[in-house]
């Protein structure tokens, strides 16, 4: 008996514990400051063109002087981080100030009580319905930033369905994930991509949306089994113990009555929504305009629960204090990108990824091309950036290798989508997880399945593409 306990502590001694995500996120940093003596220094020329966006020139990448990170630098990097990721961080900020006042109305409350009532028996619906509107504003608009707004409402609901968090969460950013990597017609991904590779706008969309309703399809379906699962046994779920944090927070314990007020405040609340998303497609509305409606949204909602100025203040800042933790690794993962840039190493990456696709038969090649583009995605997360980096080059490569340039462009697509969903890197994934309270460490374990999955549809799509010279060129 005395052995068999012995063995028990020494397996609990040996057992991993992942590192607080501040400290990965910083290990990360650190490392890539190292990279900065080890790998060689290089850029691409860069042009203007006419569009005014920043375009690499293919076959101009050359040898620099080294640039690498001090010891002094990496942390420098850590507030240049902060302020390029200032628009993110301040918009996360917003949010839950806003939500922080409608909390303390009782809307979200009274609003989430009556609509579990009238789902009950057919609460999983919520499911394939929201992540398919979610999916259709990836594949058309780019959906991203904007989902952000949505994830505290649809954690309430699902907690108040008998979900978990990670649910709430990925019906929100896995549902337009889902539509963004499968994109039929996103002008940030396809129509940049498609412009720098010289191909008609928003050609080879039959083969798109086939895969559109496959990668939507897998995702609503594993998310459904999933919550089947969480709903039948809690215990299973990854965020347990935050769950029953998160319901006290939401008072979904409360039996609150849907009040007239409650209508009301939730009615503004809607006609927010209504307003991003005309702001959006029609006005170009972006963060900026995103968070001065949200702040709109606070005010007016507070007014109609009847607080005063002061009160509605104090709720602002306590909705927004639940954000203070997502801002930082926010900024922290954006510092990850500022030292790769100024240590002149982020090309060298890119170039010697591009090189060695070259040497590969054209269907390996497709594939390789792929994987080159989730890789890189790490370093620069923007996918518009990301075209206007990666394509210059990757459509002349497929050139010489016998790949279309549909095809390359395809690859970037699922490169881009896929991982945007799992990398530390990512400021909209980050953002979204720390609205919900989920740590890194803990979505990437959950996440990793589902990513597989996506890889494996993307690397039969480009193989696919590759057989039926997937064009018009």
């Amino acid at each position: 008996m005395e052995k068999k306990m012995q063995v028990k502590n020494v397996e609990k001694k040996k057992k991993f514990k992942v590192p607080h995500t501040y400290v990965l996120l910083f290990a990360i940093l650190v490392i890539m400051a190292v990279m900065t003596y080890i790998i060689p220094a290089g850029q691409f020329e860069r042009v203007t063109d006419e569009r005014g966006r920043e375009m690499v020139v293919s076959e101009s990448y050359h040898s620099v002087e080294r640039t690498p990170i001090s010891p002094f630098g990496v942390f420098k990097a850590i507030p240049k981080g902060m302020n390029n990721g200032g628009y993110i961080i301040f918009f996360v900020l917003l949010i839950g100030g806003t939500f922080g006042v409608l909390q303390a109305t009782g809307a979200i409350n009274g609003g989430i009580n009556a609509l579990v009532n009238k789902l009950k028996g057919n609460e999983k619906l919520v499911i394939p319905v929201s992540m398919f509107i979610f999916s259709l504003g990836g594949a058309i608009f780019g959906l991203a930033e904007e989902t952000l707004m949505f994830i505290p409402i649809f954690i309430a609901l699902s907690l108040g369905l008998g979900f978990d968090t990670i649910t709430g969460i990925a019906i929100c950013l896995l549902g337009a994930g889902a539509g963004f990597s499968g994109a039929f017609l996103n002008p940030f991904t396809i129509g940049v991509a498609q412009g720098i590779a010289g191909l008609p706008p928003f050609s080879g969309m039959a083969f798109r949306i086939a895969g559109f309703v496959v990668i939507t399809s897998v995702t609503i379906i594993y998310m459904y089994m999933y919550a089947s699962k969480i709903q039948k046994n809690p215990k299973l779920s990854p965020t347990y113990e935050l769950d029953k944090k998160n319901k006290e927070k939401f008072h979904l314990s409360d039996n609150v009555e849907f009040t007239k007020q409650h209508k009301l405040i939730l009615t503004t609340l809607l006609l927010g929504v209504f307003a991003i998303a005309y702001g959006v497609t029609e006005l170009g509305f972006y963060i900026t305009e995103l968070s001065a409606i949200f702040l709109i949204i606070a005010i007016v909602a507070g007014i109609l629960g009847g607080f005063k100025a002061d009160k509605i203040a104090d709720e602002f800042i306590n909705g927004s204090k639940d954000m203070i933790y997502g801002a930082l690794v926010i900024g922290l993962a954006t510092s990850i990108t500022v030292v790769l840039t100024e240590g002149s190493i982020i090309d060298t990456v890119i170039y010697y990824m591009a090189e060695s696709i070259k040497g590969l038969s054209p269907a390996l090649s497709g594939v390789g091309m792929f994987i080159t583009q989730s890789i890189i995605n790490l370093f620069i997360p923007s996918g518009s950036g990301q075209a206007a980096v990666t394509m210059p080059i990757m459509a002349p490569i497929a050139d010489i290798i016998g790949l279309t340039r549909q095809t390359a462009v395809l690859a970037y697509q699922f490169g881009d989508g896929f991982s945007n969903n799992i990398i530390p890197t990512s400021g909209v994934l980050m953002a979204g997880l720390a609205i919900g309270g989920v740590s890194w460490d803990k979505w990437a374990k959950w996440m990793l399945p589902m990513f597989l999955i996506w890889s494996a549809i993307g690397a039969g799509f480009v193989m696919i593409a590759t057989a039926i010279s997937f064009g018009p060129f």
